[in-house]
């Protein structure tokens, strides 16, 4: 008799798991990543693509699918790498497509494979992550639907898809030269804002409401490569919005005029829902919104995205909300939402405060193993101006550290630890008594299934009465954000943390002279990076590099190792 139940158990667990395989779907890209003459804003210029196209190509899979992306760098003079945002890469670090890191750049001509699962639904994107790549438009989105059987927390007719980026006229070499001059020239901000890689220069959809003269309004026929995208609703129904952020250096505002936004996801994962009138994004976050199209049918809405954080002298990024039957070419009869205050911190304070975990999502555990507490401030390095951590700028080394940590070699970087502290004399509130910092490439270690909690606090910058919004993402995990606050952090500020709610996700933002508070498990085996996504910080060493039981990482493929030191292990 117990022979019997064992073989009908086993044949119900053998019946589930041709389901299972049957379900999820092996999905094949063949990408080609090359420079490409395009008008992004109405202006020309030379922008970086995937098969002809720019933004490159939308992938879309289903929760447990494989993804497949055959990917050939067709740029004659540099290598290319892309990262999958938001994708933990569970069981396949070498994928997660970080130069330096994960794997060696691609070289001109070479192609390399990328074979990755997507374990969960969410609103992610993918970006260049090889130098400032991702200023130059190699990014695109990724949307991972449920799974087959599986239901949303919440319902909705339709959907559209947002991918937010920031775009300038100066060519990536010359920002990137310019960043690494002495003396230091700034890349200056954004020509224009882009709303799926359409924006406009030099004119406005909006021209008629403004009091201004000089900037005309925009003639577009509606085929141009600048042309908006129309969203085209129908009355009375609800649209998930799916939004997300690649933008090189802008945080963003978007709303849309006398409609409410009902935020119910974040970086993959879902959130109790609330509502807005307009709503913060960082660069590196993604979020799902509910829109109800509830308003005057005959009437079409202004979707507006500005600049927060930093003086705006980007205008704002416009498309258009479309009622039908109403023509798309009947303009808003009121000018679009005005974005508030680029300095207004307490509204995007009360924004963040509102992002709590859906009710049955993970919870933290309720302490930690190790804390370490990153310091972001700006220095000098030799007369050059510098990001660091603690006093370290990051310069990542020529060997990938996954491939040197595997193998066990020695040379590849610095195996002392990096500070996991600063020192507590120091005044976050005023530029530094002395701006020196060093260059590192050290790499904090954790235990395997240990949970570790970062402290990210923010400080003055080299000028007096400065300091700047970070967006820090964390590859290979999710993370819960406990906590923000003012000024230096306390340990009597550890009672404030929110362990009954707090939301999961791999993007958090440091406010000016504040800190966040981060707690996640090291459980997948890998070396990820943890970095401020804004893009030309990142390139001036902002940044760190986290491992977690590499020794138990699988077999790399050898065209990830092709470089540094690693390369001559897969020579022999």
């Amino acid at each position: 008799m117990g022979s019997l139940k064992l073989a009908l158990l086993c044949g119900v667990l053998l019946c589930l798991l041709v389901q299972v395989s049957l379900a999820a779907k092996v999905r094949h890209h063949k990408w080609a990543v090359e420079y490409l003459f395009w008008s992004p804003d109405c202006v020309e210029h030379v922008v970086m693509g995937i098969n002809g196209q720019f933004p490159g190509p939308t992938i879309r899979a289903t929760a447990g699918d494989t993804i497949v992306v055959e990917l050939t760098n067709k740029l004659n003079t540099e290598g290319v790498v892309i990262h999958w945002h938001g994708i933990r890469q569970l069981g396949t670090p070498w994928a997660d497509g970080t130069a330096s890191i994960s794997q060696c750049a691609i070289n001109p001509g070479d192609t390399f494979i990328y074979r990755f699962k997507v374990d969960r639904p969410g609103t992610y994107f993918y970006h260049g992550h090889y130098g400032m790549q991702r200023s130059a438009g190699l990014y695109g989105s990724l949307i991972v639907d449920l799974a087959e059987g599986k239901k949303e927390p919440f319902h909705y007719h339709g959907e559209f898809n947002l991918l937010l980026s920031d775009w300038w006229h100066q060519s990536v070499h010359e920002q990137e030269v310019g960043l690494s001059s002495n003396p230091f020239r700034w890349i200056g901000e954004p020509k224009s804002l882009l709303i799926n890689g359409r924006g406009q220069y030099n004119c406005s959809l909006a021209a008629k409401y403004s009091n201004s003269s000089s900037v005309p309004e925009c003639k577009l026929r509606g085929n141009e490569q600048c042309a908006p995208q129309i969203l085209h609703v129908e009355p009375n129904k609800t649209y998930r919005l799916r939004i997300a952020s690649t933008t090189a250096l802008a945080s963003l505002n978007l709303a849309i005029g006398g409609h409410k936004l009902v935020v119910v996801e974040a970086d993959g994962n879902y959130v109790q829902p609330f509502a807005v009138d307009d709503m913060d994004i960082y660069s590196g976050e993604s979020y799902s919104v509910l829109l109800r199209t509830d308003q005057d049918p005959t009437k079409n809405y202004w979707l507006s995205v500005g600049v927060r954080g930093r003086e705006p002298k980007t205008p704002q990024g416009l498309t258009i909300l479309n009622y039908k039957p109403t023509s798309a070419s009947h303009l808003p009869p009121i000018p679009p939402p005005v974005t508030p205050r680029w300095n207004d911190t307490a509204h995007s304070k009360a924004f963040t405060s509102k992002t709590r975990a859906l009710m049955g999502s993970p919870k933290p555990p309720t302490t930690s193993h190790r804390r370490i507490v990153l310091l972001n401030t700006q220095n000098k390095l030799d007369g050059f101006t510098k990001w660091a951590i603690n006093n370290v700028s990051l310069a990542l080394p020529s060997t990938p550290y996954l491939g040197s940590m595997k193998l066990g070699l020695k040379g590849a970087y610095n195996h002392a630890s990096p500070p996991e502290k600063y020192d507590e004399s120091f005044d976050v509130m005023n530029p530094p008594v002395n701006p020196n910092a060093t260059q590192g490439n050290g790499v904090y270690v954790f235990d395997l299934n240990s949970t570790v909690d970062v402290i990210l606090q923010n400080a003055n910058t080299l000028t007096t009465g400065v300091s700047e919004i970070h967006p820090w993402h964390l590859h290979g995990h999710d993370f819960w954000v406990l906590g923000y606050g003012d000024g230096k952090f306390k340990e009597a500020d550890v009672k404030k943390f929110n362990l009954k709610n707090p939301p999961l996700k791999n993007t958090a933002v440091i406010f000016p002279y504040g800190w966040t508070a981060l707690r996640f498990v090291a459980d997948n085996p890998g070396v990820w990076a943890f970095h401020c996504h804004i893009e030309p910080h990142l390139h001036m060493g902002m940044g760190v590099v986290f491992a977690e039981g590499v020794k138990k990482v699988g077999r790399i493929p050898s065209s990830a190792l092709a470089c540094g030191l690693t390369a001559r292990v897969v020579a022999n």
